[in-house]
C-alpha cells in the first residue's frame, strides 16, 4: 500500500461508497490505514468494494442502507456507535441527479427524492454523528458537491438547488464549529468525473475525456491527511 499508513487507527465512514467517487475515495482512506465504514443501497456493489478493500490489505465493514429511508441513518449511527467510541472522518458522497428539465417541468417526486437524499440526510449525518466527530482528537467532514450549486446553470435547477443547500448547511457546520470543536470541514468539487451519474447527464461524452474517481479519490484522502483550515474548499481539476 504505497500511500502509506498516515491515517492508521482512525475510522471513515463514506456514503454512496458502492461504486464512482465514494468508492474511490473509500479505497484510497483504506490504503492510507483508515477502518472505513462503506455505505450505499447496494449490498453486492458494497461487497466488491470490500473485497477490493481486503485484497489490498485495507480495512472494511459494509453497511447497506438508503438515505431516503426513515430512521435509516438513526440505525446505522447506533450501530456504529456499539463497535467504536469516535468517528475521524465522515464523507458525504451520496447524492441523486434528478432528470435535466427546465423548472416548470421538475418532477416533483424526483424532486422530492433529490431533496431527502442530498439535503435532509445531509443535516440527519451531522446529527447523528456530531458526538462521535467530536469525541474525536481530530474530526474531519468533508463534503462532495456539485459547482451547480454555486453556478447555476439552465436545465440544472432541481439538482443545483439541492447542491447549494448541501453547501450553505456545511459551511453554517462548519463557522458553528469553529470555535467550539476540534471538528474541521472542507467541500470539495470534484468537477468533470467519469461516474454513471455524469453518464447520464452527459450521453453523448466520450467518457475517456475526463477524469478517473480515482483522481478524486485520491485528492480527498490527501486533504484529510493534511492540516487544513476548517470551511476550505477544493476543485479536483484534472489529472
Amino acid at each position: 500500500m504505497s500511500a502509506g499508513k498516515t491515517l492508521d487507527g482512525q475510522l471513515a465512514l463514506v456514503t454512496g461508497a458502492s461504486r464512482g467517487i465514494g468508492a474511490a475515495i473509500a479505497q484510497s482512506l483504506a490504503a492510507r490505514g483508515a477502518h472505513v465504514v462503506l455505505t450505499a443501497r447496494s449490498d453486492t456493489a458494497l461487497e466488491q468494494v470490500e473485497d477490493a478493500i481486503h485484497a489490498a490489505g485495507g480495512s472494511a465493514t459494509i453497511a447497506p442502507m438508503d438515505l431516503s429511508e426513515p430512521d435509516a441513518v438513526a440505525r446505522l449511527a447506533a450501530a456504529i456507535r456499539g463497535r467504536w467510541d469516535a468517528l475521524d472522518m465522515l464523507v458525504i458522497n451520496a447524492a441523486i441527479l434528478p432528470q435535466l428539465s427546465a423548472v416548470q417541468d421538475i418532477d416533483p417526486r424526483e424532486f422530492s427524492r433529490a431533496m431527502t437524499v442530498n439535503v435532509l440526510a445531509t443535516q440527519t449525518l451531522l446529527t447523528a454523528f456530531h458526538p462521535m466527530l467530536k469525541a474525536s482528537k481530530d474530526g474531519r467532514v468533508v463534503g462532495i458537491t456539485s459547482s451547480v450549486g454555486a453556478d447555476p446553470r439552465a436545465y440544472w435547477g432541481a439538482y443545483g438547488a439541492t447542491k447549494g443547500a448541501f453547501d450553505v448547511l456545511l459551511d453554517c457546520y462548519a463557522q458553528e464549529n469553529a470555535k467550539v470543536s476540534r471538528i474541521r470541514t472542507a467541500i470539495v468539487d470534484p468537477g468533470a468525473t467519469r461516474t454513471t451519474m455524469r453518464a447520464r447527464a452527459y450521453p453523448g461524452e466520450d467518457p475517456q475525456t475526463v477524469k478517473s474517481p480515482d483522481t478524486v479519490g485520491e485528492a480527498v484522502a490527501r486533504l484529510l491527511c493534511e492540516p487544513f483550515e476548517t470551511g476550505y474548499r477544493l476543485r479536483v481539476n484534472q489529472a
